[in-house]
Parts: C-alpha cells; sequence; structure tokens
C-alpha cells in the first residue's frame, strides 16, 4: 500500500499512518558489546508503536519491554544494551483510527550505535543540510530563511522577497500578508494594572508587507484596565496575580481565611485569560514538534487558536497536573468520595471539518476522552478523574486538511476548573461537621447516609433507602432516592441490587425472579468491524448485572495499549484489536461460572447503538423466567385401585416458570372402591326389605285381632243401643283370644289373608271408621252399663244389624 512505509524527512524518518504494517529494521554486526540510543516523538496513542532487537539465533527481546511510552509534547530517548554479534532492530508501527480520524506519526532521530567497526566510506549531506566539520556523525538541518545545495559546509540566506523553512533546499517568493498571518493578543498587567490589546505576526514570517495588496499589521489598542485575577489568587503589589496563602480563599481579589466548620475548596479555575496560567503549555505539531510558536493564545475573556501554518496543523493546550488530594475531612471515607472533576466551556466556530479533541495523558499513554466535529455552540463539558496516574491534559484544535484555506476558524476555551488538585488555590471554603466545639476548625465527614445542612454544618440523616451524591454532600438534595428493587449500600454511595425482583403484571398477578445465578460477570462481543482503511477490531462488553455487596464488578481493559488502563462498573466497553497485527497476546475475558444463556447484542442499529451512547442488549436464559409457584402446576387424582389413591402433580403447559417451588412428589391415599359401596347397598337393601316386610306382618295381625274383637263386641250387645254384654270386665274374656286366632287361622290360608290384607289396605277407611264407632259407642254408653245376664239375644242383634248396615 502507498505509504506504508517510514519516509525521511530530512533530520528525523516518519513512520507511516494508515492501517497496514510498517517495519523499520537495521542489521548491524558488534565487534564488541555495544548500545543503541534513539530519540522519538510518539503523541498518538492511534498508532501501536513497538521496538525490540533480535540475536543472531533470531532470538527476540522480551516482549514487555517492546511498547514504547507516549510522549507527552516533547521527543523522548530511549536506550538499550546490545550483544556481541549480529542484531536486527526492528521499528514496528500501525495505525488503527476506530473514529476516522486523522493520526499522527511516529518521528524518529539521532540513531545511534555503539560497538561497531569504523565506517569505509563518508557520504555527501543531502540538500537542505549541512555538515561544518569532516567526519561528522551526521548533517545538520538548514535554519529557516536559509538553505543549502547538496554536499554542503554551511547553508546560504534567502534573499529578502523570498523565505525558505527549516531544511529548504531553495527559496520561495514572499506572498502578500493576509489576516491569517497575525493574531491578537493581551499584554501582561503592568504595574498601573492596565493591559493592552496587540496584534503579532505568526513566527517565522513568511509574508511580505511591501507586495501589492498586502495588509499591515494593525495598531495595537487602548490600555485597559486589567481583570480581575482567577479565583484563589490575589493581586500583589506588581500587579500581578498571586496564589492565597494554605487555608484562605479568594474570589480574585483579597484573600479571606476559612472560618471554624469550614475548609478551603482546593483546585484550579480559570476562567480570566490575561497571561497564560504557569501550569499550562501551547504548542503545534504539524508532521514534526515545534514550539516556535503560541498556537492558542489568550484574549480576555477566553483563550483561542491563532492560525497556523497549515490548516493540519495539530494547536496543542496543555494542562499539567501533579496529582490529586481529597480534602481533610475525606480522607478516611475515600470510598464514597470523588477524587477529582475537570470542567470547561468551550465554543468552536469552524466553515470546514474541523475538530477538537479532549485528551486525558496519562504515565503510558494519551486516552482521546471526547472529539467535536465542526461547529459548536458554547457549552460545558464535565470528565471524573478516577486515579492519580492522569498527569496532564491535552486540547487538541485541527482545522482541517489543505494549506490556510481555513484559518479563520477557530476554537475558544472560556473557563476551566479542576477540583482537589495538589498545588491548587482555594477558590472557597465550605462547611464540613464538627468534631466538637472544641475542636476549631477541625472537620470531619458526616456519618455515612447523612447529610450536611445548608448553613449549620449540622448532619441530618438522608430518608431511608437513599444515597449520597459525592460531588454535593451539603443539603437534602445530596440524598438520592434508589430505584425500584434496589436498596443503599452500607458506605451509602450507591444502589445495589439483590438480584431478587418482584414484578406486578397487568392483570394483578405478582411476578418473583431470581436473577442470582446471572450475577457473576459475563461478556460478549460484537461482530467483527473494519475501519474505512479494512483495520480489523470489535466491542467486548463485560456486565455485572446485580450481587450484593462485595462482589467483582464488570471490568475492561483496552488490548491496543499496554498502560494497564481499568475500567470497573455494571457495564463496561473495551475496544480490541486482534493479536494478529501486534506479536501481541489478545486479552480474553472469561466468565467466573458457565451458564445456560446466551447474551448477544439486539438493536435495529449497528453494534447494538443507535446513537453510540445506549446499547440494547438481548440476554436470553431460563433465569429470565419467574419463579414457578404452586399457580404453575396442577394436580392429577387416579381412579382407586384395590384400596389405593394416587394425586400426581404436572406443570401447566407450556412451561412459563423455572427454578422457585419445585413441583410436590406424588402422593398415594387410602380410599374405598365402588364394589364395596354396591355390595354395602344391596345388603343394606336386602336388610330393609325384610324389616318392612315383618313390620307389615306385625301390623295386619294387630289390624285382624282388632276386627275380630270388635265383632264380638257387636255381637254380644244383642242390638240394644247403650247396652254392653254383661262382663265381669270390659277386657276379652280369657282364652278368647288364642281360640279365635286358632279358628281364623284353620280357616283361611296364607294366600287368603294376604289378599284380604291388600282389600283393606285399599280401603283404609274401613277401619277408622270401625274404631270412630266404638269409640262414640263407649263414651255414651258405658254409663248405663248392664250386666249381661239381663242382655237377651233380642236386644243384641238389631244393633249388630245397625251397625252392618251403616258399614
Amino acid at each position: 500500500m502507498h505509504g506504508s512505509t517510514w519516509t525521511p524527512k530530512g533530520d528525523y524518518i516518519a513512520s507511516n499512518t494508515d492501517e497496514c504494517t510498517a517495519t523499520l529494521s537495521y542489521a548491524v554486526n558488534l565487534k564488541q558489546p555495544g548500545s543503541l540510543s534513539f530519540e522519538y516523538f510518539y503523541p498518538d496513542t492511534s498508532i501501536y508503536f513497538e521496538f525490540f532487537v533480535q540475536n543472531d539465533q533470531c532470538q527476540s527481546t522480551d516482549s514487555n519491554s517492546r511498547w514504547m511510552r507516549i510522549s507527552e509534547s516533547s521527543w523522548s530517548k530511549y536506550t538499550v544494551e546490545l550483544n556481541k554479534g549480529n542484531n536486527v532492530l526492528y521499528w514496528r508501527t500501525i495505525a488503527y483510527s476506530l473514529q476516522g480520524s486523522a493520526v499522527k506519526p511516529v518521528l524518529l532521530r539521532n540513531i545511534q550505535i555503539s560497538g561497531v567497526a569504523y565506517t569505509s566510506e563518508c557520504f555527501h549531506c543531502k540538500p537542505g543540510t549541512h555538515s561544518a566539520n569532516p567526519g561528522s556523525a551526521r548533517c545538520t538541518p538548514c535554519p529557516a530563511d536559509t538553505y543549502s545545495n547538496k554536499g554542503a559546509t554551511t547553508c546560504h540566506e534567502c534573499e529578502e522577497d523570498k523565505y525558505a523553512v527549516v531544511g529548504s533546499a531553495s527559496c520561495k517568493p514572499r506572498p502578500a500578508c493576509t489576516s491569517s498571518d497575525y493574531f491578537y493578543t493581551h499584554t501582561p498587567c503592568d504595574s498601573e494594572g492596565k493591559t493592552q490589546l496587540m496584534y503579532k505576526w505568526i513566527e517565522p514570517k513568511i509574508c511580505s508587507e511591501t507586495v501589492e495588496g498586502a495588509l499591515k499589521l494593525p495598531a495595537s489598542g487602548e490600555k485597559q484596565t486589567c481583570p480581575p485575577c482567577n479565583p484563589g489568587f490575589f493581586v500583589s503589589n506588581s500587579s500581578t496575580c498571586e496564589p492565597c496563602p494554605s487555608g484562605s480563599f479568594s474570589n480574585g481579589t483579597v484573600c479571606t481565611e476559612c472560618r471554624a466548620g469550614t475548609e478551603p475548596v482546593v483546585g484550579f479555575e480559570y476562567k480570566w485569560w490575561n497571561t497564560m496560567p504557569a501550569n499550562m503549555k501551547s504548542t503545534v505539531y504539524n508532521q514534526v514538534f515545534s514550539d516556535s510558536n503560541r498556537p492558542w493564545e489568550v484574549a480576555g475573556e477566553y483563550i483561542y487558536t491563532t492560525p497556523g501554518d497549515r490548516d493540519t496543523d495539530y494547536l496543542m493546550l496543555t494542562l499539567s497536573v501533579p496529582g490529586y488530594r481529597l480534602p481533610q475531612s475525606m480522607v478516611k471515607d475515600a470510598e464514597r468520595s470523588e477524587l477529582s472533576r475537570i470542567t470547561f466551556v468551550f465554543e468552536t466556530i469552524c466553515t470546514a471539518d474541523c475538530k477538537l479533541y479532549f485528551l486525558a495523558v496519562r504515565m503510558w499513554n494519551n486516552d482521546v476522552v471526547e472529539r467535536w466535529n465542526g461547529r459548536n455552540h458554547k457549552q460545558s463539558y464535565s470528565y471524573l478523574i478516577q486515579s492519580n496516574s492522569t498527569v496532564s491534559f491535552t486540547w487538541t484544535f485541527k482545522r482541517t486538511d489543505g494549506t490556510r484555506n481555513y484559518s479563520a476558524d477557530v476554537a475558544k476555551i472560556y473557563s476551566i476548573v479542576i477540583t482537589n488538585a495538589i498545588g491548587g488555590v482555594a477558590t472557597k471554603c465550605r462547611r464540613c461537621a464538627l468534631t466538637s466545639v472544641k475542636a476549631g476548625s477541625a472537620c470531619v465527614l458526616c456519618p455515612p447516609g447523612h447529610y450536611m445542612v445548608n448553613g449549620t454544618g449540622a448532619c441530618q440523616k438522608c430518608p431511608p433507602n437513599t444515597f449520597i451524591r459525592t460531588d454535593q454532600p451539603v443539603g437534602e438534595a445530596a440524598c438520592i432516592r434508589c430505584g425500584p428493587n434496589t436498596t443503599t449500600n452500607k458506605a451509602y454511595t450507591a444502589c445495589l441490587s439483590d438480584c431478587i425482583l418482584d414484578l406486578r403484571t397487568s392483570k394483578g398477578a405478582l411476578l418473583h425472579y431470581d436473577f442470582s445465578p446471572l450475577a457473576n460477570v459475563t461478556s460478549v462481543h460484537s461482530s467483527p468491524r473494519f475501519t474505512s482503511k479494512g483495520l480489523r477490531y470489535f466491542h467486548r462488553f463485560n456486565l455485572g448485572l446485580c450481587g450484593t455487596e462485595g462482589r467483582m464488578p464488570a471490568s475492561c481493559v483496552d488490548n491496543v495499549t499496554e498502560s494497564g488502563r481499568e475500567v470497573k462498573g455494571y457495564v463496561c466497553q473495551s475496544t480490541v484489536v486482534p493479536s494478529d497485527i501486534r506479536s501481541q497476546s489478545l486479552i480474553v475475558f472469561k466468565a467466573s461460572d458457565r451458564l445456560s444463556y446466551f447474551l448477544f447484542l439486539h438493536s435495529n442499529c449497528s453494534e447494538g447503538t443507535c446513537d453510540g451512547c445506549t446499547f440494547h442488549f438481548l440476554w436470553q436464559s431460563q433465569h429470565a423466567c419467574p419463579l414457578c409457584t404452586k399457580n404453575h402446576y396442577r394436580e392429577i387424582v387416579s381412579a382407586c385401585i384395590q384400596g389405593i389413591q394416587r394425586t400426581t402433580y404436572v406443570w401447566q403447559q407450556p412451561v412459563q416458570c423455572y427454578g422457585g417451588q419445585p413441583l410436590p412428589a406424588q402422593k398415594v391415599s387410602a380410599c374405598v372402591t365402588l364394589d364395596f359401596w354396591l355390595k354395602f347397598g344391596v345388603s343394606t337393601g336386602a336388610v330393609a326389605a325384610v324389616l318392612l316386610i315383618s313390620l307389615i306382618c306385625y301390623f295386619w295381625k294387630k289390624t285382624r285381632k282388632l276386627q275380630y274383637k270388635y265383632s264380638r263386641l257387636m255381637m254380644t250387645s244383642g242390638g240394644r243401643e247403650c247396652e254392653l254384654p254383661t262382663a265381669d270386665s270390659c277386657a276379652i274374656m280369657e282364652g278368647e283370644d288364642a281360640e279365635d286366632d286358632l279358628m281364623d287361622l284353620t280357616k283361611k290360608s296364607f294366600f287368603t289373608k294376604i289378599k284380604s290384607f291388600s282389600r283393606e289396605v285399599s280401603n283404609p277407611l274401613i277401619p277408622v271408621h270401625i274404631k270412630l264407632l266404638e269409640l262414640t259407642y263407649l263414651a255414651s254408653c258405658c254409663h248405663q252399663y248392664v250386666s249381661r245376664e239381663h242382655l237377651t239375644d233380642s236386644t243384641r242383634f238389631p244393633l249388630s244389624h245397625h251397625l252392618h248396615a251403616s258399614d
């Protein structure tokens, strides 16, 4: 591929900037043990840059030392020992611009090797360089506005109407000066507290003011009163801004000591730009690193980018911070405290596709935190600092590809605020909880779960199930309520889920979920992706869905760099570049447990996201089903077989639950069969039938006796009214029943008796009438009782005849 090589650039050599591997190698035979030293400039982590040595056995150096450290803003030097014999030196680079932005190449210069034999010949210096002393180790580039030919020992000055950049072999005519060739700035405050707007030419000046149509440098403005100092500083007698003493604060005018029950809030706050702060530096990078110009200039209310030589220049503003430290009251409770935060307000005014990068520079790499393209209105951006490994921050502005076509495009930064910075100044004092009245200004943090009441410094307990905002522990608004099915941790710094979820459906049913088996960290990666130039990469996501306090959170590490940067949280993302382009082992993420689930990105957009911020995951698992309850199964009761009945439980189909209450075991119980009840019923019916027949026979016999007695009574009355036969008693004579019964039984057969009984039953009124007549007769005539011997046969018959007639 075109450009996939190291390219000589005069006094340095530049690497490739595409996504192909470019290797620079040099073989040398040492007569004795020696060393290698070289200088490199490695400003962009979008390039993988490694260096290693192979000996005559093709054995490479330790791969752990291959990674080259990032250069912050200047050349870095590297030295390594070489063994006697053959040594092959390798410098290998490959770019991976995942966001499609331009990549800064790696630069090498001053490669020196000791331990080799003397050279057999010398070479002429190339045009644009010179060597004043014979036998020099290298040729020196010609300075600006000079040139040289091949083999030159000195450089020649250009004519007044011509110019030349560093390392030129010829001079070019100077163009007419335009507004892109100068910039404006404010002078430092003088002893009278005045400042002045001034215009300056961009150095080195290449334009001509005498050419027709050229612009002159505008006149300086009138002197104005200097703006106040930045917060934490005060105006000294020399009209300069000096930091306030420890334990005091200021708003930019006068320092004031913090009162008892308060402590200083230390950091940096820049909102007035009369001079460049001491811990900030402005540089420009365009293939070769240079700090001859200040691409960022102060302008009172903001700091802005000045026009450069080319629109492709990288205009860099760097803020260095020695470290971060929590306030004294928060040191003992660092877990729930925010280490530091940087916030800045910026604006970009562009007519082309300009880019503004914000980088967090760590000990081993530069991390592009955020990038803005094109025009951006005035806005604020905040970044949380989590460790002391972040040593500086860089704002880099690039207009576009070209030469001074869009020099009016500009980036402005209005304010920069960074908290808890070591070496910072106090911008204010905040109230903190007093240990006691005698403690004076000694402060401690409120207990966990408490917030500080405004104006008093007293601690008040937050409502239940809330956590404290680390960036604002003052006021009731500091208490943030946890979401549904979550509880606060012991430190009251976050809300945790115990993996148990209760959810009520639209029909009112309550479903219980248990995601405990999914609490272990789980990984999923996207399908292979390719950059605009064909570099393959993919994204890996680690998820820790829930869990108890103290669990291991999800963590991610980019394998593109070897800085050891690690991000932890519930969900994190890594950009993984396969190892086949790096000669390094690929970082592999492993879940701590094997489960039956499938986790993959789920979205209509690429890589599971449509806006780059919200990602959609689909987690297929049986644990996503609600826990089983008694409502999810039914019972089946079998028939009673040989006195045994079985009850079996089965799941409702389709099964829509998992785990929870298990399916009950089969139950066996004693029972009574249908044959038993049939036999019991037949036996009972038979006994009842026999008993009924016996009762019928008994009452039939009693009825026959009563008829017989009545007939005898009528026959003995003789037909007289109110006369009864003579008798000693109203009872039947002794021996009559037996005799009459015997006569009656002997006269009638069994079937005749049954037939007679049926006729009597069919006319039940006859015996009733007989009984009524008998009772009436006895009631009316007993008082006229006459002995039997006074009654005659003639007197009995009429009564008997009368009764029969009435029947």
